[in-house]
């Protein structure tokens, strides 16, 4: 057996943090993360593949999105991290109380964009004191759009982000430095129980829409992977399955910033999605020309999938879906179970879920293949891409 103590932390990794797994080697990760989709999904073991993963050189320095936890004290000034786990239990972690509070301005996960951000912000916020005059409470990074959550309903003044120090530029002027492209101010007096509020947004400073690598729009809230060539590859694994073409109509669901809306309109099919965030919704009507997008939940959506789907014969008619963490909703699982469709993508990040909704749809399709991929590497996270032939 392995044992861990021989593999060091990478330099910058703080010991106490346990966001990511123990120290392993590559092949025990994958080989764990397989294990794990094997167990979840043990009905249908003999089609779960291997674990389709990055090369070497980016399981570090990827993470170009955090959202991490603000703290001010007298001694330290602003520190940006996480709640952290004892290091001396063996084993499963387990969180303590008081929690720790674990700084990550150095992690090695992190791209060098939030990496500098962290600093920066650290070094040119006004300080909390007194209590309350500065009531920042998370900061949240999206590639190129940064926000700072406040606990109150009213946001500070932002005065400070235009002060130069002598040799020194504005934290705004270095803030686009770094690579940032837009500051957001978030008002939320119920921080910490959630993130974001639906209300209390406003742009501090910069543009309100970034551009990732693949010429994609998005926002300060928006979700995209965090390996876009990774991403693309089960794109591509669904669309090669799929195949989409002149004549053929694919209900999106849960579409996100539309990078796999765009690509079945790029291959000539009709392309329908559903997306629950207006901020995304907005940036998948940008980033998937031609496409219809529907702001909502696709439970409430049903009806109108329904009719798009029946547009078409039903060897024209396919799915692709890429759900959060807790599945599809009822309505949409029974209503991908009544369509008949040529075949559907389904791509989790939760086994768990995928084996419960795999149960209901494979009285109507076939599971002919699960493959797993490792988007989040040096974390216990796996997903799983379903590729589901129409029975």
């Amino acid at each position: 057996m392995h044992n861990e103590e021989n593999i060091a932390l990478p330099p910058g990794c703080a010991a106490a943090c346990g966001a990511c797994e123990r120290p392993r080697s590559v092949e025990e990760s994958l080989a764990g993360k397989k294990a794990r989709a094997v167990r979840a999904l043990s009905r249908w073991e003999d089609r779960v593949e291997d674990v389709v993963s990055p090369p070497e050189e980016r399981r570090l320095g990827y993470r170009d999105r955090a959202a991490l936890k603000a703290l001010w004290t007298a001694e330290d000034g602003w520190r940006f991290g996480m709640e952290g786990v004892r290091t001396d239990v063996r084993g499963r972690l387990r969180f303590v109380r008081p929690r720790p509070f674990v700084p990550l301005t150095d992690c090695p996960v992190h791209t060098e964009r939030i990496r500098k951000t962290l600093r920066l912000l650290a070094s040119a916020l006004p300080p909390d004191e007194p209590e309350g005059s500065f009531p920042l409470r998370f900061l949240s990074v999206s590639g190129a759009q940064a926000t700072l959550v406040f606990k109150t309903k009213s946001e500070p003044s932002e005065d400070w982000l235009h002060v130069s120090r002598v040799g020194s530029p504005s934290p705004a002027d270095a803030l686009a430095a770094v690579g940032i492209d837009g500051l957001w101010f978030h008002a939320n007096p119920a921080a910490g129980v959630r993130l974001f509020g639906k209300r209390g947004w406003r742009l501090a400073w910069g543009a309100p829409r970034s551009a990732d690598s693949r010429g994609q729009r998005y926002g300060p809230s928006s979700f995209s992977q965090l390996l876009p060539e990774l991403h693309d590859a089960s794109l591509e694994e669904a669309r090669r399955f799929l195949v989409p073409g002149a004549g053929d109509v694919v209900a999106d669901l849960y579409c996100g910033i539309g990078a796999s809306l765009r690509l079945w309109r790029k291959r000539g099919a009709d392309a329908l999605g559903v997306e629950g965030s207006g901020e995304a919704a907005e940036c998948a009507l940008r980033n998937a020309p031609g496409a219809t997008v529907l702001r909502g939940s696709c439970a409430d959506r049903v009806p109108m999938i329904s009719d798009f789907l029946r547009s078409a014969p039903p060897e024209r008619r396919m799915a692709y879906v890429n759900p959060p963490r807790t599945g599809l909703e009822p309505e949409v699982t029974e209503m991908l179970a009544s369509h008949k469709l040529r075949g559907a993508a389904y791509l989790s990040c939760s086994p768990g879920t995928l084996a419960r909704d795999l149960a209901i749809l494979e009285n109507a399709y076939i599971v002919e293949r699960l493959v797993p991929y490792d988007f989040f590497p040096r974390t216990a996270g796996v997903e799983v891409l379903a590729l589901l032939r129409g029975r």
